[in-house]
């Protein structure tokens, strides 16, 4: 991407940023400083970038992490959703039985740097519905669980510990 930049001189030009370049990175911008002592060259300007946060990607060196809110229906019987990248959207089956947090990786679709190139994941957070749903509450209150478990399991023992 090009930058317009302005040195505290008032000099003002284009400056490409390189992709997948991180947050307080520095770069040098050779011959474009203050002018040397007697006849000599310009030295070099050095520009601390800042990047902004992204409100949907968190980076992780050259990984991408997406936090994906889901429906019940969906995490539960599985689904095939659109999901944003930094590169555009692409497909992503969510497997049936997919709880909050479970992690789902898109391989190659992470920050390019050189020739590395890092991967996103995907964490999902199912969502109630945001209205009251009688049908899906009627099930619940004749539902005998197969499997029951305890979502709190040993959970006490660790609030004892901290």
């Amino acid at each position: 991407a090009l930058k317009r930049l302005t040195l505290p001189d008032g000099r003002g030009f284009d400056v490409k940023i390189p992709p997948g370049l991180r947050n307080g990175q520095v770069m040098r911008l050779k011959g474009q400083g203050h002018p040397g002592f007697g006849e000599g060259a310009p030295g070099d300007a050095l520009i601390e970038v800042h990047v902004a946060p992204h409100p949907l990607f968190k980076r992780v060196g050259n990984d991408v992490v997406l936090e994906l809110p889901v429906t019940l229906k969906e995490a539960i019987l599985g689904a095939k959703v659109d999901v944003p990248t930094v590169n555009g959207p692409v497909s992503l089956s969510i497997p049936p039985h997919s709880g909050r947090g479970r992690r789902l990786r898109l391989k190659g679709r992470g920050i390019v740097t050189g020739n590395q190139v890092g991967d996103q994941y995907v964490e999902l957070k199912p969502v109630l519905p945001s209205e009251a749903e009688p049908a899906l509450a009627a099930f619940l209150e004749t539902w005998i669980p197969e499997h029951p478990g305890n979502p709190r399991e040993g959970f006490e023992r660790e609030a004892v510990k901290s």
